[in-house]
């Protein structure tokens, strides 16, 4: 045995590692807009949840996945702990789709030309050259992606037969004769070893796939590779049960509980037919047949399948049994508690789920601080205290909700790997800044009406009449901005800021009337500073839904790679058409109005 063996089967090790990692992680980028459409579509029909969850982690490649994502639709309240059991067995399936691809390397290239292309020393390059050609030449939208998926497939392969090779090498020097043969003699190791190697690796698909290459020493047998799987089963599933549990609510624990009652039931049943088989006879050709990848593969593949049809029937007993083993939390979940349990870094997996919590959450900042700005202006002229200390109370959880979504995009940014996913970073990280803004402004109108309250101040009959006007834009710019971050609606966005120009025309007209008022006496100076105040605050309203306009817009055309100044530049030198009209249009609308007030009372 030569340590450079050694070192080609760990580096070999490293590659699959590595390979499979890559390759993983593509498919879960490319598919997560797939993999939440369809878990959102769950319903309690077991046998549909239980397809859903085999075809989910077929596409991600990781039963961890797909169980983690699934405890985090839990806790989020978009799927029931009823509706996740027959996803969970299903996920059990689908892992095993990766043994059966590792299973090509069993191919006779001999029995026909065309089947040398699946042999993994002809997959492997061709993999590897599709995948770079992908990467580097191609500039498709997500070509890059794809090409990772093939390039994790190729190093997957690649590793796979740097490892065989070792093995075939280090087989001849009688290096893994003890080793074999204890796994062979004891069933306990094997199943040490598999619960161990799996639970280090995080992934029954890699520890599996290791055994598949081991196989070609030619020293493993079915006696000895099936308490391996069983090994696996439970390492692979108490890893996923921690990371369910990390941080999160009691139903999102019971998710990983009930993969760890399946799974611990799933080896009984194996034990015990195995048991019975044996003890009749039924196994005597297979027990000590010698374990090719392809042996590995299938074995692995009907030990979970025949599992979960007997398991299906009784899933509704996991459920009650997850609930008498993890209680209920202790402290009710109050609304915002909810929504910020929503942000679990359980979707760091899949970003669309992470960035579709974040998107909820961005929603009700906005509405709370619509409300709290129609709530200050309705208390300008007439205070009221319940409202004032409603705005105050919305205020807070404006303040907490940002902070929470605003850290978690953070901590999300470490995971995005696409250019399509940093542009939804880059917009909801603005809009969450924005939408506080608005609250910031709601919260300041509010004090003016506190203060205009307390020391008995009042507008002008004239001034209380314009600010309808003005507030009759502000209400249309906040339409706008709700359709334009809710709908992602370009055209609700662009039509933003010809109004932001109105709104900002408006203000300083005011201010000119507000010195004639202020000259004739029919203002006075203290109530002529708020409004002044008041003014600033509102045109900063409209410039922050501007703001938010612009980040759709620049999202929502990525490839013009254009800069937000560049893009409000053109538009106030007068370059489109389009914003010209509308601005003119709205301008003219709310102008002949303002001078309708100003005849009336001068």
């Amino acid at each position: 045995m030569s340590i450079f063996n050694v070192i080609t089967l760990f580096g070999g090790l490293a590659m699959f590692l590595f390979g499979m990692r890559m390759m993983s992680g593509a498919l879960k980028e490319s598919s997560t807009g797939t993999l939440k459409a369809i878990l959102e579509k769950v319903t309690d029909n077991f046998i549909k949840s239980f397809l859903l969850g085999v075809v989910v982690t077929a596409l991600v490649q990781s039963s961890t996945a797909t169980i983690v994502i699934t405890s985090g639709l839990v806790a989020a309240g978009l799927l029931t702990l009823k509706q996740s059991l027959g996803i969970i067995v299903g996920a059990n399936i689908g892992t095993t789709v990766t043994g059966q691809i590792i299973r090509l390397m069993d191919l006779n290239s001999a029995s026909g030309n065309w089947l040398q292309f699946f042999n993994p020393s002809t997959l492997a390059p061709l993999t590897l050259i599709i995948g770079i050609i992908l990467i580097m030449f191609v500039k498709a939208k997500r070509s890059d992606t794809v090409g990772n998926i093939f390039m994790g497939f190729g190093i997957l392969f690649s590793g796979l037969l740097n490892m065989t090779n070792a093995v075939s090498d280090l087989n001849s020097s009688g290096a893994f004769d003890s080793l074999f043969m204890h796994l062979s003699g004891n069933p306990f190791i094997g199943y040490g070893v598999g619960l161990l190697v799996s639970f280090i690796l995080q992934s029954s698909s890699a520890t599996v796939g290791i055994l598949q290459a081991f196989s070609v020493s030619g020293k493993l047998f079915f006696k000895s590779i099936y308490p391996v799987l069983l090994g696996v089963y439970l390492g692979d599933c108490s890893t996923t049960a921690i990371v369910c549990s990390i941080g999160a609510k009691a139903e999102s624990k019971r998710v990983g509980a009930v993969n760890i009652l399946y799974n611990l039931s799933k080896t009984a049943i194996v034990i015990i037919v195995v048991f019975i088989c044996r003890k009749l006879g039924l196994l005597d050709n297979l027990w000590d047949m010698t374990a090719n990848s392809s042996l590995i593969a299938n074995t692995n593949s009907i030990f979970n399948i025949v599992c979960a049809l007997i398991v299906l029937p009784f899933l509704g007993l996991y459920e009650k049994l997850a609930y008498m083993i993890i209680k209920e939390d202790k402290e009710p979940f109050s609304e915002y508690d909810e929504l910020v349990a929503s942000l679990d870094p359980k979707f760091f997996e899949s970003p669309s789920l992470a960035f579709n919590s974040s998107y909820n959450i961005l929603i009700h900042i906005y509405e709370l601080a619509r409300k709290n700005i129609e709530l200050a202006f309705d208390i300008l002229n007439d205070y009221d205290e319940a409202k004032a200390a409603e705005i105050n109370e919305d205020e807070e959880h404006i303040d907490l909700l940002t902070d929470k979504v605003s850290n978690y995009l953070v901590q999300l940014s470490a995971h995005i790997n696409s250019d399509e996913y940093a542009h939804i970073m880059s917009q909801y990280y603005s809009v969450a800044t924005e939408f506080e803004r608005l609250g910031d402004h709601a919260k300041n109108i509010a004090d003016y009406a506190l203060e205009l309250h307390t020391n008995e101040y009042g507008f002008s009959d004239e001034a209380r009449e314009e600010l309808v006007v003005l507030r009759e834009v502000i209400d249309r710019i906040l339409d706008f901005t709700r359709l334009t971050f809710v709908k992602r609606d370009v055209i609700a966005a662009k039509s933003i800021e010809p109004l932001e120009e109105v709104v900002d025309d408006i203000t300083s007209a005011l201010k000119d009337h507000h010195v004639k008022r202020l000259a004739n006496g029919s203002c006075n100076v203290y109530s002529g500073t708020i409004f002044l105040n008041l003014l600033n605050d509102i045109e900063r309203i409209s410039d922050v839904c501007s703001n938010v306009g612009v980040a759709t817009i620049l999202r929502a055309n990525p490839e013009e790679e254009i800069e937000a100044h560049d893009y409000m530049s053109s538009l106030h030198r007068g370059d489109d058409t389009t914003f010209n009209l509308e601005y003119k249009n709205a301008h003219d609308y709310y102008f002949n109005k303002l001078e309708d007030i100003e005849e009336y009372y001068n």
